[in-house]
C-alpha cells in the first residue's frame, strides 16, 4: 500500500493542473455540502434558541382563518374579549392579548417607522421584557386607554439619541397622535436580520381605538398564555380549547382558532429547518456526482496514456489485483484530497455567508465525516471501471500499444 500511495502521488505531481481540475468538482461539491448543512444547522439552532427563550410554559392562541390572523376583514375569529375567560382558568398564570399596527414616530426632526404592539402588562412577564429606564404601563392605563408608550432600545435611540435617556416623560407623535414615553426596554439584540429592539409597546385598548378602524378594530393577532408549570401545559391547552369553543358558540362546528404550545411550535420549526437542510444538502450533493464522473473520465484517459507501463508491469509479474489497486488508489486519493480541500473551503464559505446573512453557522463533525466519506466512496465507485479496464489489459497487446 505504501508503494501504491507513492505511485499515486507521483502520478498526480506529473500532471498537477489536470489533477487540480479533476479534484475541482469534488472540492466544490464538498464545500457546498458543508456550507449548506452548516447554514441550515445554524438557522435551526437560532430558531430553536429564539423559541425556547420565550419560555417553556408558553401557549399561543391564533385565529385559524387568514382574515382573523392579520386582524383584517369581516370574518374576525379572535377578539380581545376572548382573553377574559382564558384568564379565569386555574392553571393559567398570565394572559396577554396582542394586536399590532404600523406607526410613524416623530420627535422633533427625528423620525422612525416601526411596529406598535398593543397588549397588556402581562406581556412583559410572558416575554421576560424588562425596562432599562422608566416603567411598563399598568392595567389602569389599559382601562383608561392612556396614550403612553414603551420604546424598544433601537427606537428610543433613533428618536432621542444614544441610549434614549432623555426619552422618559417626553412626548412623541405616533401617526400624528401624541404619546407620552414612560419607559425604554432593555436591549434584546437581533434575530438574523430582524432587530428585536426596533419596536414600541402601548396599551392594547389605545392601539385598538387609535390605530384600528372598521371590523379590524375588534380583531387581535394572538393571545399569549403562560401556564403555571410545564406539567400543566396539556391540561391548560385542553381547558383553553373547551373555553374558546364555548365562548365562540361553535357547537359541533370546526375550531376557528388554533392553540399551540411551545413544544408544538418548536417541533414544527425544527421539522421545517431540518427538511430545508436536507434539501439544500441533497442539491449540493449532485455536484459530487458530477465530480465523480470527472474522476472516472480522467482515470480512463490515464489508463490509455499508461498502457505500455501497465503492459511492462504485467510482463514482469504484476497480478491483476495489483494493477486494479494501483488505479483505484489513485482515484480514491484524488477524491479524498479534493474532499479535504473542499472541507476547508466549506468552513470559509459558511462563515462568509453566515456573516453576510447575520446567521451563526454550526459545522458538525458528522457533516465533515459524511462529506469526506462520500467523496472517498465516489473515488471508489467511479474508479472501479477504469481500474478494471487497466487490470484486464493483455500484457502483449499493451506492450505493442503505440
Amino acid at each position: 500500500m505504501g508503494e501504491l500511495l507513492k505511485l499515486s502521488f507521483r502520478s498526480l505531481q506529473t500532471n498537477l493542473l489536470r489533477s487540480f481540475l479533476t479534484m475541482l468538482g469534488i472540492m466544490i461539491g464538498v464545500a457546498t455540502v458543508i456550507a449548506m448543512i452548516s447554514i441550515g444547522q445554524g438557522t435551526n439552532d437560532q430558531v430553536t434558541s429564539q423559541i425556547q427563550s420565550l419560555g417553556s410554559n408558553l401557549i399561543t392562541v391564533t385565529a385559524s382563518s387568514s382574515s382573523g390572523q392579520g386582524g383584517t376583514g369581516s370574518d374576525v375569529t379572535l377578539k380581545l374579549a376572548d382573553a377574559d375567560p382564558i384568564s379565569k382558568i386555574d392553571t393559567v398564570k398570565y394572559v396577554a392579548p396582542v394586536m399590532q399596527a404600523t406607526g410613524q414616530f416623530k420627535n422633533g426632526a427625528n423620525l422612525a417607522s416601526t411596529s406598535v404592539i398593543g397588549t397588556t402588562p402581562s406581556y412583559a412577564d410572558i416575554k421576560s421584557w424588562e425596562t432599562d429606564i422608566g416603567r411598563f404601563f399598568t392595567e389602569d392605563e389599559v382601562t383608561d386607554k392612556a396614550k403612553v408608550v414603551v420604546l424598544g432600545a433601537t427606537t428610543a435611540e433613533n428618536l432621542f439619541g444614544k441610549a434614549g435617556f432623555d426619552a422618559i416623560g417626553s412626548i412623541v407623535k405616533i401617526n400624528n397622535i401624541p404619546f407620552r414615553v414612560i419607559g425604554v426596554l432593555k436591549s434584546k439584540g437581533s434575530s438574523g436580520s430582524a432587530d428585536l429592539d426596533d419596536t414600541a409597546i402601548a396599551p392594547i385598548t389605545t392601539v385598538q381605538s387609535r390605530f384600528q378602524s372598521g371590523s379590524s378594530r375588534n380583531a387581535i393577532r394572538q393571545i399569549l398564555v403562560e401556564a403555571k408549570s410545564p406539567n400543566a401545559i396539556q391540561s391548560t391547552m385542553a381547558l383553553m380549547e373547551y373555553t374558546m369553543r364555548q365562548s365562540h358558540k361553535l357547537g359541533s362546528g370546526e375550531d376557528d382558532f388554533k392553540v399551540q404550545s411551545q413544544e408544538d411550535v418548536l417541533s414544527s420549526a425544527e421539522s421545517v429547518t431540518k427538511t430545508l437542510t436536507l434539501f439544500l444538502g441533497g442539491v449540493a450533493a449532485i455536484s459530487l456526482l458530477v465530480g465523480g464522473i470527472g474522476i472516472m473520465n480522467i482515470m480512463l484517459v490515464s489508463v490509455t496514456e499508461r498502457t505500455r507501463e501497465i503492459g511492462t508491469r504485467k510482463a514482469i509479474g504484476a497480478k491483476e489485483g495489483t494493477i486494479l489497486s494501483q488505479f483505484l488508489v489513485e482515484s480514491v486519493t484524488l477524491a479524498i484530497l479534493g474532499g479535504v480541500i473542499g472541507v476547508l473551503l466549506g468552513f470559509g464559505g459558511s462563515k462568509l455567508v453566515g456573516n453576510m446573512m447575520s446567521i451563526k453557522t454550526a459545522i458538525s463533525l458528522n457533516s465533515v465525516l459524511l462529506a469526506v466519506g462520500f467523496s472517498a466512496c465516489i473515488g471508489i465507485v467511479f474508479g472501479v471501471f477504469p481500474a478494471r479496464k487497466a487490470a484486464k489489459l493483455d500484457p502483449i497487446e499493451a506492450l505493442r500499444y503505440e
